[in-house]
C-alpha cells in the first residue's frame, strides 16, 4: 500500500486538473475592484481635482496651481497647520504615557483583570459622537459637572470649548482619553513578550521595582515604544469626530485642524478643489512621517544587531 502521502499527492493532481491561472485573478477581482474604485480611484480623482475650482454642481475649471498659491498665502491656513502639530505635540505623548501605565497596571495577576482591561479599552470601541456630546456637556462653563466640582473649592473653571486658551487642549485631552486603551493593548503585547526569566534574575541581584522598570523593562520595550509613537503621531492628524461633535472648529479657528476644514472647504463652501489641495498637503505630511518611519526603523534595527 503506497504512502498517505503518495495518494494525497494524485489526489490533488486529479482533482486540480481544471484549474487554470486566470482562476486565482478572478477570486481576487472583487479585492482589486475595491482597492482601486474605493482606494485609489479617489486619491487619483483628488489629486486632479486640487488643480481646479470645483463646486460640485457645476462642471471643473482647471486653475493649476492657484489653490495651493491660495493656501499658503492664506494666514488661516498656517494657524491651522499649528493647531495640527500643537495637537499632535499634546496626543501623542499623553496617550503614550498614560497607556504605558495602564498596561502596566493591568500586567499584574489578580483577580478581576480582565474586567479592568475592558473597561480601559472600552471608550475605543465607543461612537467618538456619543463620546464627543457628554463630554460637551461634562465641560459645559455652566452647567458641566467639571466646572461645578472646581466650585467647591471656589475656583471658577473656564469656558472650556469656549475659551481660545483651552479649546483645543480639551479636545486633545478627550480624545487622549478615548484612545488610551488602543496604546494599553499594544504596549501590554510588548511588556508579555519579555521574558519572565529576566524579572527574576533582576530580583535576585537585588534591584528594587523603579530600577527593573527603567533598567529592564524599558529598553526592552523601545520596539513596541517606537511603533507606537509612529501610529500614535499618524493618529493624531485623523481628529475630525471629536472636533465636529465638540466645538466645529471653534471658537473662531482656535480648534480648527487640516483634517476638518477639509471637511469644512468641501462640504460646507463647496470649494472640492481648494478641499483637495489641502489634503494632499495631509498627504505630504503623513506620508514624509510614513518615510521617516522606515528610515528610522532600519537605523534602530542596525543599531540593535
Amino acid at each position: 500500500m503506497p504512502p498517505f502521502s503518495n495518494l494525497r499527492g494524485g489526489f490533488l493532481k486529479k482533482g486540480l486538473k481544471w484549474y487554470r491561472p486566470w482562476h486565482a485573478w478572478v477570486f481576487i477581482l472583487p479585492a482589486l475592484l475595491g482597492l482601486f474604485v474605493f482606494r485609489l480611484g479617489p486619491i487619483i480623482f483628488a489629486f486632479f481635482m486640487s488643480f481646479t475650482h470645483w463646486d460640485i454642481f457645476s462642471p471643473p475649471d482647471w486653475v493649476g496651481f492657484s489653490n495651493y498659491a491660495e493656501m499658503f498665502s492664506d494666514p488661516t491656513f498656517w494657524t491651522m497647520l499649528k493647531n495640527t502639530f500643537i495637537f499632535s505635540g499634546i496626543y501623542v505623548p499623553s496617550v503614550m504615557v498614560i497607556g504605558l501605565v495602564l498596561a502596566v497596571l493591568v500586567n499584574q495577576k489578580f483577580r478581576g483583570v480582565n474586567t479592568f482591561r475592558a473597561i480601559f479599552f472600552s471608550p475605543v470601541v465607543t461612537s467618538a459622537v456619543a463620546i464627543g456630546l457628554v463630554w460637551g456637556w461634562l465641560l459645559s462653563p455652566k452647567y458641566g459637572l467639571l466646572n461645578n466640582f472646581l466650585q467647591l473649592f471656589n475656583v471658577a473653571g473656564p469656558s472650556w470649548l469656549g475659551d481660545p486658551k483651552w479649546a483645543l487642549m480639551s479636545i486633545a485631552f478627550v480624545m487622549t482619553w478615548k484612545m488610551a486603551g488602543y496604546y494599553m493593548i499594544l504596549f501590554l503585547a510588548g511588556l508579555q513578550d519579555i521574558p519572565v526569566v529576566l524579572y527574576e534574575a533582576s530580583r535576585i541581584d537585588g534591584a528594587t521595582p523603579k530600577q527593573t522598570f527603567w533598567h529592564v523593562t524599558l529598553p526592552l520595550l523601545s520596539p513596541t515604544t517606537f511603533f507606537v509613537l509612529i501610529i500614535a503621531i499618524i493618529d493624531s492628524f485623523r481628529n475630525f469626530q471629536i472636533i465636529y461633535t465638540m466645538t466645529r472648529g471653534g471658537p473662531g479657528v482656535s480648534s480648527t485642524t487640516l483634517v476638518y476644514s477639509i471637511y469644512q472647504n468641501a462640504f460646507v463652501f463647496y470649494r472640492m478643489g481648494y478641499a483637495s489641495a489641502i489634503a494632499y498637503v495631509l498627504l505630504a505630511i503623513v506620508g514624509g512621517i510614513t518615510l521617516a518611519n522606515f528610515y528610522l526603523k532600519k537605523r534602530w534595527v542596525k543599531y540593535q544587531s
